[in-house]
């Protein structure tokens, strides 16, 4: 009998859920789209119910069209963006909408918390200073602004972890969650209590912590709903950009990911267990392995703005349309110049008041100039982490692209034109959905080889560096980072006149 494994990922723009088989195919695939929610400048939230909605519809598809391979399942894996953070009351219901891993609303107690604790000492502990990506500038946003709604919280997890607690009744939070939280010390692998406690945040709020294959639970209760059998074991799951990763068959020293998803990923695999200041650190699911690595906070979600809000049109073709208007335009966008701080910045400015800027208009450009300098913009950012890691030793061997973006050719040979290296894209595959299916597989017997990975890595395109473009790109993306340095000023100025909390 053939055995099967399922990967489900809940991203920024929709959920992904994927089949595959112990011969090394992708079996089935499918999708249910969401919206983040930003209804003041910087906030970034989601619906939890609303992900449990569309992982009910996208497992359900499956499942009605292939059901005679349920008796095949053998374990399903969940991964998702980190660290989103989901509150839960004691019946497990969310208190309110999830406060994404990009929300930069928490500029007061991002101060709070960066004065209240001793910086080196979280270097040392947990590999990063306070950022707006870390939990505890967030939790203490709703513990001032919303008390009433903070005294309803009795769990604080994840996205993933989430979908993992609807599925099997287990409250955990997954590993690559915790380190990424700022409240675990990534060494001893335990919690920060005192720095909960200092500020007023019962440690009982937290979890337990689960290695990524490690099985939680079981399926229960959801067989009328989608159609999956009770008891097939659940793992913890992964981030999701580490499970692209994997996905995309990273699991050697210098390989790099650039994952263009609703954020963007850049993840360098490692042999030992380093830390940056500018940058964050990951256990790779592959044992051995970690993963230096950043997030810009806008990328796709940036297109997907300007495309569905700005020129206002859901057609699915409209990607394809303006990748082909776009690419008539001349490399740098004839001037036009794009800082993607819509959502402030997380690596390697670690910046919530940054602004996104559009540089250079004039009455010649065109929305085909925008839509490629927005693209451009994106990659420009890829690039100044590949400098930051270059700076520190960290030479990239090969350089690999997934998710959304990735199917564009256009938008992949701006990244090769940028960042000066070949880019070999998968432009067909599914991403972390992938690759936590695979770890799920790895963990319940379907898979015993991390190889095996490589069996799903058949469809790719490499796209090489174009000598003509080198040249004005690397003075476009001079100008964009002196853009930064010169209007940083103005964006703290701009946040006092129209503070986001």
């Amino acid at each position: 009998m053939r055995q099967y494994a399922m990967g489900i990922d809940i991203g920024t723009t929709g959920v992904k859920t994927v089949l595959i088989s112990d011969e090394g195919r992708l079996v089935a695939e499918e999708t249910a789209a969401h919206d983040l929610i930003s209804a003041q400048p910087g906030w970034a939230e989601e619906r939890a119910d609303v992900w449990w909605e569309n992982v009910a519809a996208a497992v359900g598809r499956i499942m009605r069209t292939h059901g005679d391979k349920a008796a095949g399942l053998r374990g399903i894996g969940c991964s998702g963006m980190v660290p989103a953070l989901v509150l839960l009351d004691e019946e497990g219901r969310p208190v309110r909408n999830t406060i994404q891993q990009n929300d930069a609303r928490a500029v007061e107690q991002l101060r709070q918390a960066a004065e209240g604790i001793d910086q080196e000492e979280l270097y040392a502990l947990t590999g990063g200073y306070t950022n707006a990506q870390h939990v505890l500038p967030r939790l203490l946003w709703v513990k001032q602004n919303e008390p009433e709604v903070f005294a309803r919280v009795k769990t604080v997890m994840g996205s993933y972890d989430y979908i993992v607690y609807r599925l099997t009744g287990k409250r955990q939070v997954e590993l690559n969650w915790a380190v990424e939280s700022g409240l675990y010390d990534i060494r001893a692998r335990r919690w920060i209590t005192p720095y909960m406690e200092r500020f007023g945040i019962s440690p009982d709020l937290f979890p337990p912590v689960a290695e990524p294959g490690q099985v939680v639970g079981v399926t229960g209760g959801v067989r009328e709903r989608m159609g999956l059998p009770d008891g097939i074991p659940v793992i913890a799951g992964s981030a999701d950009h580490v499970a692209s990763t994997l996905a995309a068959g990273i699991t050697q020293p210098g390989d790099m990911l650039i994952k263009f998803g609703g954020a963007g990923d850049i993840l360098y695999c490692t042999d030992r267990l380093d830390t940056h200041p500018k940058l964050f650190f990951d256990y790779h699911i592959v044992p051995g392995r970690c993963l230096i690595n950043g997030c810009m906070a806008a990328s796709g979600s940036l297109v997907k703005w300007l495309t569905k809000d700005i020129m206002g049109t859901q057609d699915p073709e409209i990607f394809r349309r303006m990748d082909q208007e776009a690419e008539r335009v001349p490399a740098a966008s004839e001037g036009l110049i794009v800082l993607p701080y819509f959502l402030g910045e997380k690596t390697p400015l670690f910046d919530p008041q940054a602004r996104g800027v559009i540089f250079g208009l004039t009455l010649a450009h065109t929305k085909a100039h925008l839509f490629r300098a927005v693209l451009e913009a994106v990659i420009y950012g890829f690039r100044h982490h590949v400098e930051v890691l270059e700076s520190a030793g960290y030479v990239p061997g090969r350089v690999l692209a997934t998710n959304g973006g990735a199917k564009s050719s256009f938008w992949c040979q701006i990244a090769a034109d940028v960042l000066g290296y070949k880019v070999r894209s998968f432009p067909t595959h599914p991403g972390s959905a992938m690759g936590v299916a695979f770890l799920a597989g790895m963990s319940t017997g379907v898979f015993t080889d991390w190889g095996e990975i490589q069996a799903f890595l058949s469809e790719y395109r490499e796209y090489t560096p174009s000598p003509e473009n080198v040249d004005i790109y690397d003075r476009a993306y001079g100008i964009y980072r002196q853009l930064y340095t010169q209007l940083d000023p103005c964006f703290r100025a701009l946040s006092a006149l129209y503070p986001r909390d």
